[in-house]
């Protein structure tokens, strides 16, 4: 008998609604997408309409029951995985009391200098709320986007909107109320308010206290595996469900990807690579090297937290080459013809195609050294004003080499998130990659290469947020033990071993690769002011 879950995959630009079967793996049957809007303001702002959620949840739930012909009664549980730190403010009745605001939302400024970026400061934040933050929270709202300046901006801007705030929702926990009636957030969103007290996983009413937020505007704290409530008459007849279908609470995409990678033992290590990409091994407590800028931040499982290294552009760089390199000096368009539209090649994507040409290469890219930094970075150094970079070219270089150059520099960096992490902790021997990278094996293979760690990818990874949010139903219907046993439903599919003959011209190009930066930062700073 089958057990079907659904899930919502709530991203910036859309929703993918999938169906699960969760038997001796979690298969993932089918999935349906909806797009919405992201409004783009002046000054910085960047909104979202809730109710655009909502429809797009609605009719790709209708879409998927059709194609597949499950019926409603058979779906035992549904749950999200979500984009986080935005912000949703609503009523009693749970409706917006205006559109939600983005974690890309920058328009706090004065909000954040009043709020901690004044006075003795460190790393941008007054040094006795930083230091109080960290001791509770193990973080520090120091960054413009952060919730909390995007709450008092509203009660600066807005006081009459600000009047009819009920509770403060994060994505997830809207369209959670919307199915429920019941108004919560699990750890990981309220660990992104950046107002959560680690050490027991409540609010930290001292920091709640000290930026200024009314404590009744926090919602109950639930876990991820936890049933929330059933899904309400109203909702159930709006999404084509049952009514008292299971709500677990689920989690946000930063602590479900490594779930749904299958990484979630004590020390196991994934590798994420989308338009964003990070390093993430699970750990037992909260700890943070402010030096490389890594922290701990909680995760889906009870108990333990990921130790989170992010890289502000990965597959991006890629996207970037299709758009402003390879295209047509390589030969995607053959006699004016789209190299995917040829029923006499093999390429369903262009980026199958310039991996397989990046492939012709050889091993280090006739020395030339691409720096990922395209939109500044984060991790082992945050700098916004860093950029990317071609370095060594000769004459002998041809945009084969340059695309080649490109993988390697998004790998070196990887392998340098890694030194870092083991810095404090111990990453894993075996890697699970995941993201839309690890859909191409030349990318899998590059990275076994240059980490000299051995890559496991998984069945459709570029979903693996989708199969997170699967898992925690599965453990909160008692279909799965423990969220610790996953890797056993998650299998890898293939698996990359490094090539030790390679090892010398990485390790050579590696070394160069990390001094570029300290070389180019007063330049970057004076480019990019």
């Amino acid at each position: 008998m089958p057990n079907y879950i659904i899930t919502y995959d709530v991203g910036t630009t859309g929703v993918k609604t999938c169906l699960f079967d969760v038997g001796e793996t979690i298969k993932l049957l089918d999935a349906a997408t909806k797009g919405y809007g992201l409004y783009v303001l002046e000054g910085g702002g960047a909104e979202q309409d809730p109710k655009e959620w909502w429809a797009a949840m609605c009719e790709t739930t209708a879409t998927l029951l059709k194609d597949t012909g499950v019926k409603p009664e058979e779906i035992l549980g549904i749950s999200f995985c979500s984009q986080m730190q935005g912000l949703v403010l609503v009523d009693k009745d749970g409706e917006p009391v205006r559109r939600a605001m983005s974690y890309m939302d920058q328009r706090a400024v004065e909000e954040i200098k009043k709020g901690i970026a004044y006075g003795f400061k460190i790393a941008g934040a007054n040094i006795f709320k930083l230091l109080k933050s960290l001791y509770y929270t193990g973080a520090v709202a120091a960054s413009v986007k952060d919730p909390v300046w995007k709450y008092k901006w509203v009660e600066a801007h807005e006081p009459e909107v600000f009047k009819r705030v009920y509770k403060w929702l994060d994505v997830k926990e809207y369209l959670i109320a919307k199915c429920t009636g019941r108004m919560v957030m699990t750890g990981d969103s309220a660990f992104g308010t950046l107002m959560l007290n680690v050490h027991n996983g409540q609010w930290a009413w001292p920091i709640v206290k000290m930026l200024g937020v009314n404590p009744d505007h926090l919602p109950e704290i639930v876990g991820s595996t936890d049933c929330v409530g059933g899904i309400t008459k109203q909702a159930a007849t709006e999404l084509g469900l049952v009514e008292g279908i299971k709500v677990f609470g689920g989690g946000g995409d930063a602590s479900l990807i490594g779930v749904g990678a299958g990484a979630t033992g004590l020390g196991d290590t994934h590798i994420y690579s989308g338009t964003s990409g990070w390093v993430g091994t699970v750990v037992d407590k909260s700890m943070v090297d402010a030096s490389a800028m890594i922290a701990s931040i909680v995760c889906a499982q009870k108990g333990k937290f990921v130790y989170f290294a992010e890289m502000e552009t990965s597959g991006k760089c890629l996207e970037w080459v299709k758009n402003h390199l390879a295209l047509d000096e390589i030969g995607i368009y053959l006699n004016k013809k789209h190299i995917t539209e040829d029923f006499e090649t093999k390429y369903t994507s262009l980026y199958d195609y310039m991996t397989d040409v990046a492939d012709t290469a050889a091993a280090g890219a006739g020395g030339v050294i691409f720096t990922p930094w395209l939109h500044g970075n984060r991790c082992p150094f945050e700098d916004p004003k860093s950029r990317g970079m071609f370095f060594n070219i000769s004459l002998e270089t041809g945009k084969t080499e340059l695309i080649r150059a490109v993988l390697e520099g998004v790998c070196y960096h990887k392998r340098w998130m890694l030194e870092a992490q083991d810095k404090k902790v111990k990453t894993s021997d075996t890697i699970r990659f995941v993201g839309g990278g690890a859909l191409s094996d030349f990318t899998s293979q590059l990275l076994a290469d240059i980490t000299g760690r051995t890559i496991e990818t998984v069945a459709a990874p570029q979903n693996v947020g989708a199969v997170g949010a699967a898992a925690v139903v599965a453990v909160g219907l008692g279909i799965i033990d423990s969220l610790d046993d996953l890797k056993k439903f998650i299998p890898a599919v293939k698996t990359f071993a490094p090539r030790a003959e390679l090892k010398p011209v990485y390790d050579r190009n590696f070394e160069v690769f990390k001094s570029l930066y300290k070389c180019n930062k007063k330049a970057f700073a004076i480019l990019n002011k």
